[in-house]
Order: structure tokens, then C-alpha cells, then sequence
């Protein structure tokens, strides 16, 4: 007996084929719909069911990038399981390339949301009802904030023996213990019995091949891991390093800023990371690491004011060797 089709909305996919999906969001002033676009890839073979979403913050553009290279490299005819593929969460602010949606709600701090709320909260309450209700796991794609820029990195509950296991499979070049934010898709989708995976890397609106190259890999190493895919998958070209804690090391004071660091570095306490000054140069004022540990995160802005996040550093636990 054949898989049955799969259910989104007010459509069904036949096994062993893909589908575009759009699901109702709201309607603009302008008369026009506005929908929540969604590609269901249903393998021909039983299997999981997980989803892959990015631009829950409308400049993060790079995961969408990633979204797509993935669809191209799956056959349904021989998927094991089934793909949810959402390429854009917060439609809205991603049309504007901005982070929040038009009521300057953060849409990954509105769920689990309700039908009847906020836009946020309706948006939130869509992709609750519609993706992660049917879905076993779930990979959330992110890049840093405006002005910011992150090593590829994936973030979950490592304490929990089987996301600590896919978060080794990912490879990315680091794996860090994070806890659940209030409000964010991650903890509403843990507390609905999905495992969450958050991906982050790279810089908000720009596309970098090592952000999305690693974005591509780490999950089809997961979906191979699954048993949803039968390629042969590349294997990290590192051991992932594994952190349960990580800090900003923050400007003691306003000035230009000068970047003597960067991303990946291994720094030792006291190591010079870069300098502040003001405008003709005086002043100066060296900034240093505080800890040991990986360069995770770093600031892009030239300006900078005192209590400003300049060198995010993740301390090292231990190497998935």
C-alpha cells in the first residue's frame, strides 16, 4: 500500500511529487492577497516529516538562498518522508527588506500566536497550525542583526541527548547551548513536541557562499542522517567545537572603531581585538578579549557608543572529534 497524500490548507500532494502552497496571510490596502509560500516536497517513501524555514526577520535574506539550493537537490521520486520548505516567514518584511513586520511586531516573538491577535500573532498561529503541527523537527535559518555578522554556527538545546546528536550531524563549525527565548518559534515549537534546529550565519541582506554553502550541507547531513536522502554527503571539513557559553565583549566608551579580529579566530584573554578612538584619531582606547574562545560574532559599524556589542566570544567545551 502506497504513502497517502499530504494535507497543507485546502490542498493535498500526491507521494512521490512536489507542490507549491500559499497559505492566506492578510489582504493589503490595495485590494491584493497576500500568502505564506510554502513547497511541499512529499517523497515517494515513508519517513519523516520536517520543516526548513527562513526570513522570520525580513532582511535575514540568507537562509532563503539557502532554501532554495536545498529544493534543487531533492528528487520526491526518491525522498524518503516529507519536506516543508519556507523560504519566507515574515513575507511582509522581507518585500521591504525590513526586520519586523509593518506594525513593528518581531514575529519570532509572537508565537505561539492566535487567530485572532496581532499580525504577528495571526502569521505565528498559521505556521503553528500549518508546518509545525506536522512535523517532527523543524531547522530555522537565521543570520546575525544590521550591522553584524556571525559564524556559521547552530544553536539548540544541547542538553537534550538527541538535538545534541543532529547538531553534531549539521557540522557547522560550532555548536552552541542556547536557551529558549520567550515567545520565539523555537520554544513554541518544543513545547508542541517538535525539535528545532537554528541555524545562524553571515550578515543581514548579503548572500555569502561559506554561510550558505554550510547552510546546504549541514542539512542535507541531517536529512541523510533521517534516512530521507541516500547521497553520499560531504563531511564537515572541521570538527564542530562545542560552547555552552558565550558574551559580547561591549565598548567602554563611543568612538570609530577599528577591527583587529575576525570571524573564527581563536583568541586568547587579553588578546587585542581592536581599538576605539574619536574622529581625528586621539583617545584611543584598546579592546581586548576577556575570555578564551572562538570569534562567533562581530560588529560591522564603524561608530560605535559605550555599552555597544563588539566581539561576540563562545568558550569552548569540547571538540566533536
Amino acid at each position: 500500500m502506497g504513502r497517502e497524500s499530504f494535507a497543507i490548507g485546502q490542498v493535498r500532494v500526491r507521494p512521490g511529487s512536489r507542490k507549491d502552497v500559499e497559505l492566506p496571510i492578510t489582504r493589503l490596502v490595495t485590494g491584493g492577497d497576500v500568502s505564506l509560500p510554502v513547497q511541499i516536497v512529499h517523497g515517494k517513501y515513508d519517513g519523516p516529516t520536517i520543516w526548513v524555514s527562513a526570513a522570520i526577520h525580513g532582511e535575514e535574506v540568507m537562509g532563503v538562498e539557502v532554501v532554495r539550493r536545498l529544493l534543487a537537490t531533492l528528487n520526491p521520486k526518491h525522498l524518503h518522508g516529507t519536506l516543508m520548505a519556507v523560504p519566507v516567514v515574515n513575507v511582509l518584511g522581507f518585500m521591504t527588506g525590513d526586520r519586523y513586520l509593518p506594525d513593528r511586531r518581531d514575529l519570532n516573538r509572537a508565537f505561539p500566536g492566535s487567530p485572532r491577535g496581532s499580525l504577528a500573532s495571526r502569521i505565528a498561529h498559521l505556521f503553528m497550525e500549518e508546518v509545525v503541527s506536522k512535523c517532527e523537527l523543524g531547522i530555522d535559518l537565521h543570520t546575525a542583526a544590521d550591522r553584524r555578522a556571525n559564524l556559521p554556527q547552530l544553536r539548540g538545546d544541547l542538553d537534550d541527548p538527541r538535538t545534541y546528536g543532529l547538531a553534531k550531524v549539521f557540522g557547522a563549525p560550532v555548536m552552541l547551548h542556547a536557551k529558549l527565548r520567550d515567545g520565539s518559534l523555537r520554544q513554541a515549537a518544543t513545547e508542541a513536541g517538535s525539535m528545532v534546529l537554528l541555524y545562524e550565519s553571515g550578515e543581514a541582506m548579503r548572500f555569502d557562499e561559506l554561510s550558505i554553502g554550510t547552510g546546504v550541507a549541514g542539512i542535507r547531513r541531517v536529512m541523510a542522517h533521517l534516512g530521507m536522502i541516500e547521497e553520499v554527503v560531504e563531511q564537515p571539513a572541521a570538527p564542530t567545537l562545542e560552547s555552552r557559553e558565550s558574551n559580547w565583549i561591549r565598548a567602554r566608551g563611543t568612538g570609530i572603531f577599528q577591527l583587529e579580529c575576525e570571524l573564527g579566530d581563536m583568541v586568547e584573554s587579553g588578546r587585542r581585538l581592536g581599538r576605539t578612538s574619536d574622529t581625528f584619531g586621539r583617545g584611543g582606547r584598546l579592546v581586548r578579549a576577556d575570555r578564551d574562545g572562538i570569534v562567533i560574532g562581530l560588529t560591522r559599524a564603524p561608530i560605535v557608543n559605550a555599552g555597544d556589542g563588539l566581539v561576540h566570544v563562545a568558550q569552548i567545551t569540547s571538540t566533536d572529534g
